[in-house]
């Protein structure tokens, strides 16, 4: 209750700040009287992260060549998407070429960034010792396309063994 409270002191605050103070004040009150507390959260959950932000686990694959030549950059593709077995017919279960209308959705493009945010040029393969259908857990800073792909500036990456 104390954060709707607070909610609607700095809703007033700004909407006090925009004009006529009756007009924010009956903003205010209706828009607190229609909150339904079974939303609102007693406490802060513990780890949360600025939005642009991430940590990601995924599968090395989602296309023939999911690593870049000369970058250390790789795509994966979210574990609940199955790559493709021998049987159904794919060159390399890494392509997901069975699944493509599942990989669409669930693929991002992961680039290995220094100190200063630029793309390291080795490769990913050898820098990190993975290859196609590794399972990695990326942390960095995410971004999307004016397409809506989404790519990661990784900062950190551990290979998860046996997988």
């Amino acid at each position: 209750m104390k954060m709707v409270h607070w909610m609607s002191v700095g809703l007033v605050v700004v909407l006090t700040g925009c004009g006529n103070t009756d007009t924010a004040q009956n903003a205010a009150t209706e828009i607190v009287g229609s909150i339904d507390s079974n939303y609102i959260a007693d406490s802060e959950p513990a780890g949360a992260i600025p939005v642009g932000d991430v940590t990601l686990v995924g599968t090395i694959g989602g296309s023939p060549e999911p690593f870049v030549q000369g970058l250390a950059a790789f795509t994966i593709v979210d574990p609940k998407v199955p790559h493709c077995a021998p049987e159904e017919g794919c060159p390399q279960p890494w392509d997901y070429c069975c699944k493509q209308d599942q990989v669409k959705d669930n693929i991002a493009t992961v680039k290995i960034v220094d100190d200063s945010g630029s793309p390291v040029s080795s490769d990913a393969r050898a820098l990190l010792g993975v290859t196609e259908l590794s399972t990695v857990v990326v942390e960095g800073t995410a971004k999307r396309d004016v397409q809506g792909n989404l790519s990661v500036a990784a900062t950190k990456v551990i290979v998860r063994s046996g997988e």
